[in-house]
């Protein structure tokens, strides 16, 4: 049975702030079933991504590997062997580097994993019960 649009002028305030304090306390039950619901929304993509991304960097390091040894023994053809391998390490290491520094950088830049729409909708809650102690108290 809610209150909502109901006419109150003929309650006490005690009646007012019962009716107040059981809203309030569903709409909070309302707002933590929608942050577990988004974190759980955000849990299962997250999820299925890393999945994907552990499988790639397993056949990542496969096609490194390959193409590092074919890159050795390109150079090997004109150069010692140690020194075709040192020169393609090298190169591999400052690409990772590269590839290292602008990942945290990205990282860095998503934030934290909160649930957005859930706080931004506390605050609109917040700002109703207000609205609505203070018209109850007139």
């Amino acid at each position: 049975m809610s209150s909502v649009g109901r006419d109150k002028s003929g309650e006490s305030t005690a009646e007012l702030v019962k009716d107040l304090s059981r809203e309030v306390s569903e709409l909070v039950r309302q707002e933590i079933a929608l942050a577990r619901a988004e974190m759980m929304e955000k849990g299962r993509k997250a999820g299925r991504g890393a999945g994907m991304l552990s499988g790639a960097a397993v056949l990542g390091l496969a096609a490194v590997g390959g193409s590092m040894a074919t890159l050795i023994l390109l150079l090997d053809l004109v150069l010692p062997a140690w020194l075709a391998a040192l020169i393609v390490t090298a190169a591999y290491a400052a690409v990772a580097a590269v590839l290292a520094r602008r990942g945290k950088e990205e990282i860095s830049e998503a934030g934290p994993p909160t649930p957005e729409r859930t706080v931004d909708s506390v605050k609109e809650d917040v700002q109703w019960a207000k609205t609505r102690a203070t018209s109850s108290s007139r």
